[in-house]
């Protein structure tokens, strides 16, 4: 899979601004509905947006689903058990580290990072701190509601998140990444992805199978 991530002038700081910055840019949305695994048929309507601004990539998520749940309380908790949606990418491809950034239903974060699933360095509060996120469904942790529930989170990703690289511009850049829906612990456990991945068992932890993304 192939994705061309447009710029938007400017620095912003209100992550509820930024599904109107990308409807005024007219930023495109792109759907998460791949079913890797035969063990796992269920299909939330998920999709995703992506851009980005002199400082930080922007991303906007949209979900509907048959439940959704929030449990986790604090960043880099386990968030990938509640509606999480994800963002795996590989900044500088010399070195081959991906970060995974992990966002469940009401914006709690989980960072990681590495060039291997085993042995992964978490980003600290002094990096989770500076992602600047809203939901649809507000910031305070939940128990699972039953229900069909659409819901909605925007991420304002400043390039200091990736704290083992110095990016200071994405201009021009390409980078492999993936995108995900999962919830571990839902009622109707599930693993969507927007690449394809050809592993045996869900695993999102598969940089060979990432996309591209082109950054004008």
């Amino acid at each position: 899979m192939e994705l061309k991530v447009k710029k938007i002038a400017g620095c912003y700081t209100d992550p509820q601004r930024v599904p109107a910055l990308m409807d005024n840019a007219g930023i495109e949305y792109n759907n998460i509905d791949i079913i890797n695994w035969e063990t796992h048929t269920y299909r939330p309507e998920v999709k995703f947006r992506i851009a980005y601004t002199d400082d930080a990539i922007l991303l906007h998520y949209k979900v509907k689903e048959e439940s959704v749940k929030a449990v986790t309380e604090a960043d880099n908790g386990n968030v990938w058990t509640d509606s999480c949606v994800e963002f795996f990418s590989i900044p500088c491809p010399e070195d081959g580290i991906y970060y995974n950034f992990e966002c469940n239903c009401a914006g709690t974060l989980l960072i990681g990072s590495g060039a291997e699933r085993k042995g992964r360095i978490r980003g600290d509060k002094s990096v989770t701190d500076q992602i600047l996120r809203w939901s649809s469904l507000g910031r305070k942790p939940f128990a699972e509601r039953i229900g069909e529930t659409e819901w909605e989170i925007a991420i304002i990703l400043p390039f200091r998140a990736y704290f083992r690289h110095d990016i200071k511009s994405m201009e021009g850049a390409v980078i492999r990444a993936n995108f995900y829906k999962c919830g571990d612990d839902q009622k109707t456990p599930h693993y969507l992805s927007w690449s394809p991945i050809g592993t045996e068992k869900p695993a999102f932890h598969a940089p060979d199978y990432f996309g591209t993304l082109y950054f004008e």
